[in-house]
């Protein structure tokens, strides 16, 4: 009789970082992958998974391009998706009027339209099928006016929103749909961003690995979303009651380029 199959997680962003723990929950808790990441180190990262017991495809694509969300989607080769894990994100610092627009463009087209574009394809089979789980990467930036960091902080807060607006649309469709908003946290993010001289880019910072089991296990119990660590919560419920020019002045304080070297 033959093994049964294991579910099939795909993974955005899956090189590095969170996106790379990500994939290795799902690996360790019975799901197959198929992985993408914009850099050739996501077939390195596909090993890494392939050694905990999943069978891994990567695909290396440009997720800001609708040809590459494409090229993505035939990956899956017609088989179901049991989890969507949707973390491909840029960041870019600095002030906006200085900032390259091709970057600046490229951040959108990462974190928003690559995403929702890939959301929508897959979402609508997982519809058909009446199952399935999104997990969103947002963050708690998307909850703060993000002075040095406007056009990141801004798609971010257009995921949290995007996230819950979604979950209660397809609420009795048998799809659940999590938003993990983490914090700070220790990844490439903050060098391919430019942020390594601010005060943000040095600061402490979360573990990935703590991230990603704290959204992976809120995406398998179906919950609408998580903020990860304690202080991360603290500062959502701070940045809730306060007056948005303020919080832009204290961003200001911890983005401005220089600020690192204080």
């Amino acid at each position: 009789m033959p093994a049964k199959s294991r579910p099939l997680a795909l993974v955005t962003g899956a090189s590095t970082g969170i996106g790379f723990e990500l994939a290795k929950c799902c690996a360790k808790n019975g799901f197959d992958l198929v992985v993408a990441a914009d850099e050739p180190a996501i077939e390195q990262a596909a090993g890494t998974f392939r050694s905990l017991g999943a069978a891994a495809d990567p695909v290396e694509a440009d997720l800001a391009t609708l040809e590459g969300v494409d090229k993505l989607y035939a990956a899956i080769r017609g088989r179901p998706v049991a989890a969507l894990l949707a973390n491909a994100g840029r960041g870019l610092g600095g002030g906006f009027l200085d900032q390259d627009f091709g970057a600046v463009r490229h951040v959108i087209d990462t974190n928003i339209t690559g995403t929702l574009y890939l959301i929508q394809k897959v979402g609508r089979d997982m519809r058909a099928r009446g199952e399935g789980r999104i997990l969103i990467t947002g963050s708690i930036a998307g909850f703060l006016p993000g002075t040095y960091q406007a056009v990141y902080n801004a798609t971010k807060a257009f995921l949290d929103s995007f996230s819950f607006a979604i979950r209660h649309e397809l609420k009795d469709t048998g799809i659940t749909v999590t938003c993990l908003m983490p914090g700070v946290t220790e990844t490439e993010f903050f060098e391919r961003a430019d942020l390594m001289d601010t005060k943000l880019g040095t600061s402490k910072k979360d573990d990935p690995a703590d991230v990603a089991e704290s959204g992976f296990k809120a995406m398998m119990k179906g919950q609408g979303d998580v903020v990860t660590g304690w202080m991360n919560k603290l500062q959502t419920a701070i940045a809730s009651v306060t007056p948005a020019d303020i919080v832009a002045e204290q961003h200001r304080k911890l983005a401005q380029p220089g600020t690192g070297r204080q």
